[in-house]
């Protein structure tokens, strides 16, 4: 996915969005960039790889020489950003958290109407952020270019612009990203990240409506257009995405998952599935509070069986290679032997998505003596690919471990029955979960409700983006 951070200060701003931009890391490895604008140096621009050092490292050394009163930052998991365009609206950087379904179908539009290239990556696909400057370019203002990019563009697109002068920033029209408003004595932030601007001084001001777009100066933040779209921002940021600190839409992350944890207790209480185990368990990072929130309602003690090394794995991200990314599971979490030997154990993820690594994660709990292993997921059976934030690095739906059971079950007809194979109350729905814990070697399963996870966000569902989970837009 990624993230961004941007300010507009009456002093110097660039260390400001160098640590503001750091508090985004847990949302991509893949890209970092920073760009500052001063009278002086003109635009400052530095992109590096963060995959295998975090963005703190790659630029303490560039922040230094970097100086702007105008400075934008961004952690990005696609394209290297941000980027300087130069169009007939002048020199501006851009960077953008989403994606772009129909990119290649927008390039050859532009190419047969004048555009005469694209910035591309390696790959040869083209760069996000020169394919919205082109689109921006289209029309007489960045306002009215950014409307025209909302109605071409099928997908997500949040952004942020760095002018000589300001910043702007667009929220995407179905607010499935968040963009948050602070402020502070000597001027304005922005950030998809509440916590991120707080430990700088900067206090919240406000969030921006979907498809809402704003100019930020040092002295205020002013609405260039009203948002015009729905909310419909995605569940999975707090499930799984958002960091524990965080509040989208006035939600706090941690409280929404201890709440969760807590709902799914009550649920297996009342069903009669709370099984006789010894601990509740979290499996690191983010199913910790969910774990939390289940061994609270249930009365079962909560523990650590294992703990995941930080000092060389401190980030919840992995690899993009599937291999190395099975391999890292496994060697970044330590053993706790005291609480495995012999223990009946139930866990707490905060999702099932291919199943390779909890598979690997309850054998190497069996290997060092657990009697049991119990499982229980934090959010509904992922029955669909993400197709407006690519959190799931999934090539085909057929990688889902849930779709690929159904399709084993009944083939393409079992598309049909999705609703009944995401509910444990129905027949379908106690065979793909029966054959998920024969897969996976447990010894029960059980998934939170969609009606749970909306219960737990406190929003309403019709506010919610729940496409990975039933398949509705």
């Amino acid at each position: 996915m990624g993230g961004f951070f941007g300010a507009a200060s009456k002093n110097d701003c660039v260390t400001d969005v160098f640590f503001g931009t750091d508090y985004h890391s847990h949302l991509g490895t893949r890209r970092g960039g920073m760009t500052a604008y001063s009278p002086e140096l003109g635009f400052q621009r530095h992109i590096h790889s963060i995959e295998n050092s975090p963005f703190r490292t790659k630029f303490e050394n560039d922040v230094v020489a970097m100086k702007g009163k105008l400075c934008l930052g961004c952690i990005s998991d696609t394209d290297p950003q941000p980027i300087l365009v130069r169009s007939k609206l002048g020199l501006y950087a851009i960077c953008s958290i989403g994606i772009i379904n129909n990119a290649d179908e927008l390039a050859d539009e532009l190419l047969k109407d004048g555009c005469d290239s694209f910035e591309t990556m390696s790959s040869g696909k083209i760069n996000s952020g020169s394919l919205i400057g082109a689109l921006i370019a289209q029309k007489d203002s960045f306002t009215e270019g950014i409307k025209y990019a909302y109605e071409k563009i099928e997908g997500t697109m949040s952004l942020a612009i760095l002018t000589k002068d300001s910043i702007i920033a667009a929220r995407d029209k179905n607010g499935r990203l968040p963009i948050v408003i602070g402020k502070r004595s000597d001027g304005y932030c922005l950030s998809l990240e509440s916590f991120a601007f707080e430990k700088l001084g900067y206090v919240p001001d406000r969030d921006l409506e979907p498809g809402e777009i704003v100019e930020i100066t040092a002295d205020g933040c002013e609405t260039l257009a009203k948002g015009d779209g729905r909310m419909h921002i995605c569940s999975f940021l707090w499930t799984y995405y958002g960091y524990p600190n965080a509040s989208y839409e006035g939600v706090n992350v941690e409280a929404m998952r201890i709440r969760n944890g807590e709902i799914m207790a009550e649920n297996d209480i009342k069903n009669g599935r709370l099984p006789d185990v010894d601990y509740v368990c979290g499996v690191p990072d983010s199913g910790i509070p969910h774990a939390i929130g289940y061994a609270n309602r249930s009365g079962i003690p909560f523990a650590r069986p294992f703990i995941k090394y930080t000092p060389t794995w401190p980030r919840s991200f992995m690899p993009t290679n599937q291999s190395m990314r099975n391999r890292v599971a496994k060697m970044k979490l330590i053993p706790v032997q005291e609480f495995i030997e012999g223990k009946k154990l139930l866990f707490v993820d905060d999702s099932i998505v291919r199943g390779t690594q909890m598979r690997e994660t309850v054998e190497f709990l069996y290997e060092n003596g657990a009697k049991e292993v119990h499982m229980r997921s934090a959010c509904p059976p992922i029955m669909y690919g993400c197709k407006y934030l690519n959190f799931s690095r999934s090539t085909s739906e057929l990688e889902l471990i849930a779709r690929q059971i159904i399709d084993e079950f009944e083939g393409a007809e079992g598309v049909k029955y999705i609703e009944e194979y995401s509910n444990s109350d129905t027949e379908r729905g106690k065979r793909m979960r029966d054959e998920i814990c024969r897969r996976l070697k447990l010894t029960s399963l059980e998934f939170q409700s969609l009606p749970g996870t909306v219960r737990a966000i406190g929003r309403p569902e019709c506010d919610l983006c729940t496409y990975c989970w039933n398949g509705k837009e």
